[in-house]
C-alpha cells in the first residue's frame, strides 16, 4: 500500500501507530528552550539576562527525540535576520556588560577547536562561545534511546574520524592532546565482535509500488553490493542474473545491470587517461550511464540514490570522474591513478582521495565534542579518557557559570557583528545576539565566527562586497539522519536481512545498527528480542537542477515539512518493507527521531557546475580573510565536509587573531 494515497487515512493512520504514544520529549520542553517570539514585549536587566534555560534541573538535549538537528527554534532569528525582518521588532539590546579576550560564533567542532587553540596560546584567557543550538557540537550530535530501560546511543550528524593518517599536524595533534587514538580504540572497540550478532542476516533491496510498479523485497546483494559509495553492503554475494530475475524490473534493465556490473569495458576508446578523466569529470554519472553504457531508464531509478550519503544529491548531479573506479561500468575504463589536474578537484586539498579508514564512537564525532567540552569547561564532564567519555553525562549547568574561563552559551543566535569605533583603529567588537526572547551584547577583543558561511554578510554589514559574494557562494547540503528505537529486531531475523537499501522511497536505505562497544558501554543486542536502533538516511533534493540549486530546494523541503510527516513517512515504510517478518509499527517502534539538518555537509565544488577558480581565488579563499578582529572558521571555509578541515580552518583563524 502507497504512502502518498493514505498518508491522512485515519484507519491507515490507527494501522501505522499514529496514535501511539512513542517518545516525544522535544514536544514537551525542546521547542521551549527555543528563542520563541522574535522581540521581547520586555527587555530584561543584564542581570536577569546572564540566566539560561540550559541552567535549568534536568536540562539534558542528547536524550531528546522528536524533530532534533536544526530543532524548531534554532533558526528564527537567523530567518528573520536574512529575510531583513528582525530589527523591526527586536527593540534595542540589553549590554550584559561582559567582555572576553576572544568570543566565538558556533559551537561546532570548529568552535571548539578555536577555543582549544586559543586558550592554549593564551592561558588566561577568557573566552565565550555563543551558539543558536539547543546542544553544543554543531553537526556532531549524540543520540540517547532507552528503549525497555536500555541505553542506547547513536549520532546525530557527522559520524566517522575519517582518514586520521591524513590530517594536518595541527588537527591531528589536538585529536593526540585530547587523548583520542583512533587506532588504539578500533582495536579496543569490539565493533566487529559486535557486527557478529548479525551474522548470516544479508543486504537487501526494496523495490516500491511507486517507483517500480509494486512492492517487492528481494533479499542479497549481487556481487556484494548496489555498487556506489555510502551504501549498504550485504552479508552475501550472489550471482547478478539470479538476483535479477527476482526484481520487478524490466527485462531490458535486468540485462544491462548484469552487463553494466559483470563486464569490463573500455567506454572512452581511443583516448588517453587524461582525457578520459577530463571527459568524465563534465559529465553526471547519470549521463555516463544513459549515453556511454546506454543501459535502460530503469537502471537509473536503481542507481539515482546511492550517492545521497556522501554528496547529498542523486547521480544525476555527481561526476562519473568522482565515482571512479568503485562505481559499475568505471572499473573498466583503463584509467591511471595519478591526480588528475582540474582545480575544482586539486586546489583545496587532496581530501578528494584520502586513504580510506573510519572509526566512529557510537555517538559518532559528538565525543570529539565532549572531549573538547571537557577539556575547556572543566567540570562540565567527568572523566578523564576517550573510554569513559561516552557514558559521562554532560552537566549543562556548568557549561556558563561565570567564574568559568571558557563559557559556553546555548540557544544564543549572533545577530550582529560589529567593530566598536573605526575599523582601522578599533580594539573591540562588539556581538550582538538573541536569546529567549531576549536582544543581549557582549564585547570581545576578537572573534572567531566558526558559523555558517552563508550567515556571516547578514551578522557583518561592513564586510566588502567581493568576500560576501564568496561568503554566499557555497549552498549547504542538506540531509536527514533518522534513529528509530525498536523494542526488539525480530522481524529483521524472521526475514533474513540486516540492511534494506529503498531507493525509490522517503528514507533511501535502513540499517541495522551494531554499536561499537568502548568502556562501560556495552550495549546488549545479541538477541533478536533485545531493543535496537535503525538507522535511515533522507538527503532531499531536487533532480535535474545544478546542484546548488538541489540543495536551495531541500532546504525548502525539510523546513516545511513537520515531524508528523516524517512520522508517517517512517511507519509506512518499516510496516512495508518488513512486514513480511510480522513487523507491526504500532507495536515495535519505540521511539523516532528526525535530525534534520537543512544546512548540513559544508559545499564541496562539483566539477560538473563550479569554474575552475585560480589558487586563491576560490569563494572559500575569498570568504575566509580576516576582516579586521573579525576571523572566519568553520568547514565551509575549506569547502570540505571533514572534521578535520573544521579543527584546521579554527587553528588558521586562530592564528589571524593571535597576529593582531
Amino acid at each position: 500500500m502507497s504512502a502518498e494515497n493514505d498518508s491522512h487515512n485515519p484507519a491507515r493512520d490507527r494501522e501505522l501507530g499514529m496514535d501511539c504514544s512513542i517518545t516525544r520529549r522535544d514536544f514537551l520542553d525542546g521547542v521551549a528552550v527555543g528563542v520563541g517570539a522574535i522581540g521581547a514585549t520586555r527587555l530584561l536587566s543584564s542581570t536577569e539576562a546572564k540566566a539560561g534555560v540550559q541552567d535549568t534541573p534536568g536540562y539534558y538535549p542528547p536524550s531528546r527525540t522528536g524533530m532534533r538537528g536544526s530543532h524548531d527554534g534554532s533558526y528564527d532569528y537567523a530567518h528573520a535576520l536574512r529575510d531583513g525582518n528582525y530589527w523591526k521588532s527586536a527593540g534595542n539590546p540589553v549590554n550584559t556588560g561582559e567582555s572576553y579576550d576572544l568570543i566565538i560564533v558556533g559551537g561546532g567542532i570548529s568552535g571548539l577547536s578555536a577555543a582549544y587553540f586559543y586558550r592554549r596560546s593564551v592561558p588566561s584567557a577568557r573566552i565565550l562561545i555563543l551558539d543558536n543550538h539547543d546542544d553544543f557540537g554543531g553537526h556532531a550530535k549524540r543520540n540517547e534511546f532507552r528503549p525497555n530501560g536500555r541505553l542506547l546511543i547513536t549520532n546525530g550528524g557527522t559520524l566517522s574520524i575519517e582518514s586520521p593518517f591524513d590530517w594536518s599536524k595541527e588537527s591531528r595533534g589536538l585529536m593526540d592532546e585530547l587523548g583520542i587514538d583512533p587506532n588504539k580504540l578500533s582495536a579496543e572497540s569490539g565493533e566487529l565482535a559486535d557486527r557478529s550478532v548479525f551474522q548470516g542476516l544479508q543486504g537487501s533491496t526494496f523495490f516500491d509500488e511507486e517507483t517500480f510498479g509494486e512492492d517487492r523485497l528481494v533479499i542479497g546483494s549481487p556481487g556484494g553490493g548496489r555498487g556506489g559509495r555510502g551504501r549498504a553492503r550485504g552479508a552475501e554475494a550472489i550471482n547478478w542474473k539470479d538476483w535479477l530475475a527476482k526484481t520487478p524490473l524490466p527485462e531490458q534493465a535486468r540485462n544491462d545491470l548484469a552487463r553494466l556490473n559483470e563486464e569490463k569495458v573500455d567506454y572512452l576508446p581511443g583516448l588517453s587517461s587524461d582525457q578520459k578523466k577530463d571527459r568524465l569529470s563534465r559529465m553526471s554519472y547519470k549521463d555516463f550511464l544513459l549515453n556511454l553504457v546506454k543501459v535502460h531508464p530503469d537502471v537509473i531509478k536503481f542507481y539515482q540514490t546511492m550517492t545521497w550519503g556522501l554528496y547529498g544529491i542523486g547521480i544525476d548531479a555527481v561526476g562519473a570522474l568522482e565515482l571512479w573506479p568503485h562505481s559499475p561500468g568505471l572499473d573498466g575504463m583503463n584509467i591511471e591513478e595519478a591526480p588528475y589536474k582540474r582545480l575544482s578537484y586539486t586546489a583545496l586539498g587532496e581530501h578528494i582521495s584520502r586513504q580510506r579508514y573510519n572509526y566512529h564512537f557510537p555517538d559518532g564525532n559528538a565525543s570529539i565534542a565532549r572531549m573538547l567540552v571537557r577539556s575547556l569547561v572543566p567540570g562540565a564532564m567527568p572523566g578523564k579518557t576517550a573510554e569513559d567519555l561516552v557514558t559521562a553525562v554532560a552537566d549543562y549547568a556548568h557549561l556558563d557559570k561565570p567564574s568559568n574561563q571558557v563559557r559556553i552559551r546555548l540557544n544564543s543566535t549572533a545577530v550582529r557583528v560589529r567593530h566598536v569605533g573605526n575599523l582601522a583603529n578599533a580594539k573591540e567588537v562588539e556581538i550582538a545576539y538573541g536569546r529567549e526572547k531576549q536582544v543581549l551584547t557582549v564585547s570581545g577583543k576578537a572573534v572567531v565566527l566558526a558559523c555558517w558561511n552563508m550567515m556571516i554578510p547578514y551578522l557583518c554589514a561592513d564586510i566588502p562586497p567581493k568576500q560576501k559574494e564568496a561568503l554566499h557562494y557555497g549552498v549547504k547540503v542538506p540531509l536527514v539522519y533518522t534513529a528509530v528505537a525498536l523494542n526488539n529486531w525480530n522481524a529483521f531475523q524472521k526475514i533474513g536481512i540486516r540492511s534494506v537499501a529503498t531507493p525509490g522511497m522517503y528514507h533511501s536505505d535502513l540499517n541495522l545498527e551494531a554499536p561499537t562497544r568502548i568502556g562501560e558501554y556495552v550495549p546488549d543486542t545479541k538477541s533478536p528480542a533485545d531493543p535496537v536502533i535503525v538507522r535511515m538516511l533522507r538527503t532531499p533534493n531536487k533532480p535535474g537542477l545544478p546542484a546548488r540549486d538541489q540543495h536551495r530546494a531541500g532546504h525548502i523541503d525539510l523546513l516545511s515539512t513537520p515531524f508528523e510527516t516524517f512520522e508517517r513517512k517512517i511507519r509506512d515504510q518499516f510496516a512495508r518493507v518488513l512486514g513480511s517478518g510480522g513487523f507491526d509499527p504500532a507495536r515495535d517502534i519505540q521511539a523516532i527521531t528526525v535530525n534534520r539538518w537543512p544546512h548540513g555537509y559544508a559545499y564541496e565544488y562539483n566539477p560538473l557546475w563550479d569554474p575552475d577558480w585560480a589558487k586563491g581565488e576560490s569563494p572559500c579563499e575569498i570568504g575566509r580573510k580576516r576582516f579586521g578582529r573579525i576571523t572566519i572558521a568553520n568547514s565551509d571555509a575549506a569547502a570540505a565536509a571533514y572534521s578535520d578541515q573544521a579543527m584546521d580552518q579554527a587553528y588558521r583563524a586562530v592564528q589571524e587573531v593571535l597576529t593582531l
